[in-house]
């Protein structure tokens, strides 16, 4: 049997799309991910696949056990208290520097945004849409903010933030939360004033990572 035909894209595309799923919990923390299956799937040699799970790997995504294979890895409490500690200190700054170098208007947009539609997602129960305004606005700070260095370190932590958010949107009251502290992070953006911007980035970390800890025995 001749040998699979090699994907267009390569592994990087693979690695992206299995980031992808793992973020989206199609992939859940200690499912194992078969070479000879994704090889199939993807149409290349087995060789690319081992590739990208040493891209995922070193994104903290996958482990790979002796006898057992590449599983995806697990996220433990005091790794993700860790996350949430450098989140708060990385995604103030960079509230604070997208306040000063962004235009109003992008943020002014974003506030629309963040009003009826949102309203419309929670009453609907379409969290997958609340999520996607969210991350996209945590986009828009990234990219605003202007910083290539931040923005680096951000995209690393990108990944485990994300399965995260999906975990915590079903604690009670957390996404209502969390629209509230978003609507006042947009009005100081708003109005270009950085400093309260910083702030309230900061303590809307802060109040998901409390959440987080007081149902941290359900959500992990």
């Amino acid at each position: 049997m001749g040998q699979p035909t090699e994907h267009p894209h390569g592994s990087g595309n693979i690695v992206a799309t299995l980031r992808e799923r793992i973020a989206n919990q199609e992939l859940p923390s200690g499912i194992r991910l078969r070479e000879e299956a994704l090889s199939r799937e993807f149409g290349v040699s087995r060789g690319r696949i081992r590739e990208a799970f040493g891209a995922l790997e070193a994104r903290g995504l996958i482990e790979r056990i002796p006898n057992r294979g590449a599983v995806v890895a697990r996220l433990e409490a005091g790794q993700v208290e860790h996350l949430f500690h450098v989140r708060e200190m990385l995604e103030g700054l960079c509230a604070r520097l997208a306040t000063e170098r962004g235009k109003v208007a992008i943020w002014r947009k974003w506030r629309k945004d963040f009003g009826a539609p949102m309203d419309a997602d929670l009453a609907q129960e379409r969290m997958d849409l609340y999520l996607a305004r969210v991350e996209g606005l945590q986009g828009a700070i990234i990219e605003e903010a202007g910083n290539p260095i931040l923005r680096d370190i951000l995209d690393g932590l990108q990944d485990k933030t994300r399965v995260l958010m999906r975990r915590m949107v079903i604690v009670p009251g957390r996404a209502l939360q969390g629209l509230k502290e978003h609507r006042l992070l947009l009005e100081a953006m708003a109005r270009g004033d950085a400093a309260r911007a910083e702030s309230l980035k900061r303590r809307n970390i802060r109040s998901a990572r409390d959440a987080f800890l007081q149902y941290a025995d359900f959500l992990l």
